[in-house]
């Protein structure tokens, strides 16, 4: 069983940055992609970032260049480093571990980020 926790949410200004994180139980962790999605109120879940188990990132249109995915393998956790932030970036953001077959995978509770003056 794994269990992935974030943490790091708030409210931050346009323009400004926020760190979330994803802690995350189990020895799978190191050896896993993991992915940050969000849902803004009305909307279906996105995928926003993506690691592979090996470190190479990826990211939706809408927030390459201002948001950085990275990885600590020794302590378990994923980081979105947001910055630039806009007031379309609020949502609650969920950290995702994927596994094989659709809908497979693990999720963690959420963390609500709000982009407001």
């Amino acid at each position: 069983q794994v269990q992935l926790v974030e943490s790091g949410g708030g409210l931050v200004q346009p323009g400004g940055s926020l760190r979330l994180s994803c802690a995350a139980s189990g020895s799978i962790f190191r050896v896993a992609a993991m992915g940050w999605y969000r849902q803004a109120p009305g909307k279906q879940r996105e995928l926003v970032a993506s690691i592979t188990s090996g470190g190479t990132p990826t990211y939706a249109d809408s927030v390459r260049g201002r948001f950085t995915i990275s990885r600590d393998n020794g302590k378990n956790t994923i980081y979105l480093q947001m910055n630039n932030a806009n007031p379309e970036d609020t949502a609650v953001y969920y950290c995702h571990l994927p596994l094989p077959g659709p809908g497979m995978g693990y999720w963690g509770p959420g963390t609500l980020v709000t982009v407001s003056s």
